[in-house]
């Protein structure tokens, strides 16, 4: 199986936004803190577009 890849894109979604608490270990926080840093991007662009990935991507099994 093929690996997938996070492919920067513009904007999926746009308009209005809201603000949100979100509780993340702190291992994790560094590594996305390291990613933003390497490309550029804010914090919040790798969280929405790591967020988008996962929309797209996910698969609910019903047991």
């Amino acid at each position: 199986m093929a690996e997938k890849k996070l492919v920067i894109r513009p904007h999926k979604f746009g308009g209005e936004t809201a603000v949100i608490s979100l509780r993340l270990p702190k291992e994790m926080l560094a590594v996305i803190d390291q990613v933003a840093t390497d490309t550029g991007r804010t914090r919040n662009e790798i969280l929405v577009m790591s967020m988008e990935f996962a929309l797209d991507n996910m698969e609910i099994n019903d047991k």
